[in-house]
């Protein structure tokens, strides 16, 4: 990526060095209470990164021979290696590319060139340095100026790596945050089991539609206790929906008689119930939606969940999210952050959305629009309308925990070339421009999701 130069490079360099505040990901709390070695090069780059393998998939190569979805399988991580180095350049071009290089250069100090024939040298450098104690995940969480990184863990977690991570000592700051989705989804096929198991662990009777709002509560008052300020949801889809006898609904979803509409409609009836909550108990609220999940069927099947074939889909924001802020999208007490794969409702929707209702924040670009042009195209279209303040600024959401830095550097050029844009446009001076670009590199972020309180 291109030096930055100009206003540009002036403001850059007053961010780039800045905490790191990742407020959303899906790193394993598991590396910080344990604070073992990184498994070998293909476990910590290739396996895990469904960005990395989706490219190769559409280059043919066979996912079971990179070992994904096949826990336990005897596939060699150095063959793993050398299949990825051998297609590294089909990765010219996107973010990944970026990520990776960034972490094998500043995060790791290996200068040698990635290809087929240094794939083995470049693997036993890799390997070389995961083994030295300045490479494991506490060492890289202070090196890398992480503030705080929030995980992202099952409504039904006990959390007992966060409590670990708590009692150990270290002051690392790792938080949970509720993802609720197994409990609310009325279409998912383990939902009732879910459900009864959510009652077990709370001991309430959730037969009872009360009842499981209360364990619901429960649960949230858990991870609130463990330092928990925010919620997860997915949904294809944004639809809420406020049912007037939920209850009566819920009976026929627990009893199998619900139709496929019908379990929508309590999916939407239950992210209201989730509004309202977080209106009683403070916890930030996130909703991610336009990701159709697992359309390779011959995949799906063979591999499991969860390996590359998501697809953005077109969304309805207004319409969607509607009775849901008619009923708390003025409440003082109530926030909301809005993350897309669709685009097109930046300018159209979310930043009209964001830039009335006092609840709403739009979260950075997400997944497929992560990137350089990503960023770029999200700040042309949302400030005029929704301006900086209803911005969420940045959050990671990564498995992949070498590359955060690699991330939030991209996300801070953006930032600086962006300002540089405005100032030489004169929309506003440079003193504005600096002021801006800390609150877009960590102090949104902050604020956003309450982690100075």
């Amino acid at each position: 990526m291109r030096e930055l130069t100009g206003t540009a490079g002036t403001l850059y360099d007053e961010i780039r060095g800045l905490p790191i505040v990742s407020p959303h990901g899906h790193c394993d709390p598991v590396w910080f209470a344990e604070d073992a070695a990184f498994p070998d090069p293909a476990q910590l780059l290739v396996v895990p990164d469904h960005y990395v393998f989706r490219m190769l998939h559409s280059q043919g190569v066979d996912l079971a021979d990179l070992g994904v979805g096949a826990p336990g399988a005897d596939t060699d991580p150095r063959a793993v290696f050398r299949l990825f180095a051998r297609h590294w350049d089909m990765f010219l071009g996107t973010p990944t590319r970026f990520w990776i290089s960034y972490v094998l250069r500043e995060t790791l100090g290996i200068d040698t060139p990635v290809s087929e024939a240094t794939a083995d040298a470049v693997y036993d450098q890799i390997a070389a340095r995961l083994a030295e104690p300045g490479f494991r995940p506490r060492a890289l969480f202070d090196r890398f100026g992480i503030e705080v990184l929030a995980t992202t863990d099952s409504a039904l977690d006990n959390l007992s790596a966060h409590r670990a991570i708590a009692d150990s000592g270290w002051p690392g700051r790792v938080i949970p945050t509720f993802r609720p989705d197994a409990v609310l989804d009325a279409a998912g096929a383990e939902f009732v089991t879910e459900v009864d198991r959510m009652g077990a662990l709370t001991g309430e009777d959730v037969s009872r539609f009360d009842g499981y709002l209360a364990a619901l509560r429960q649960r949230r008052a858990f991870f609130k206790s463990c330092e928990a300020t925010a919620t997860d949801h997915a949904i294809e889809v944004p639809q809420t929906v406020w049912l007037e006898d939920p209850a009566a609904l819920y009976a026929r979803v627990r009893a199998g008689a619900a139709s496929a509409a019908e379990a929508r409609a309590f999916h939407g009836h239950m992210l209201v119930e989730m509004a309202q909550m977080s209106v009683e108990d403070g916890l930030v609220m996130q909703l991610h939606a336009g990701s159709r999940r697992n359309t390779n069927a011959a995949l799906l099947a063979r591999f499991g969940r969860d390996v590359g074939a998501d697809m953005p889909v077109a969304t309805d924001w207004v319409r969607g999210l509607e009775p849901l802020l008619n009923r708390v999208g003025n409440a003082g007490a109530f926030r909301l952050i809005l993350f897309t794969l669709d685009e097109s409702t930046y300018g159209r929707e979310l930043a009209p959305m964001a830039g009335h209702w006092p609840c709403l924040r739009i979260g950075p670009p997400w997944w497929f629009h992560d990137s350089a042009a990503g960023i770029a195209r999200y700040f042309d279209r949302v400030v005029e309308t929704a301006g900086y303040a209803n911005l969420a600024g940045f959050n990671d959401d990564t498995r992949a925990f070498l590359s955060i830095p690699a991330r939030h550097d991209m996300w801070r050029r953006g930032v600086a070339a962006h300002l540089a844009t405005q100032v030489g446009a004169s929309a506003f001076g440079l003193a504005d421009a600096r002021r801006l670009a800390r609150r877009l590199a960590v102090d949104l972020a902050r604020e956003t999701y309450r982690l100075d309180s």
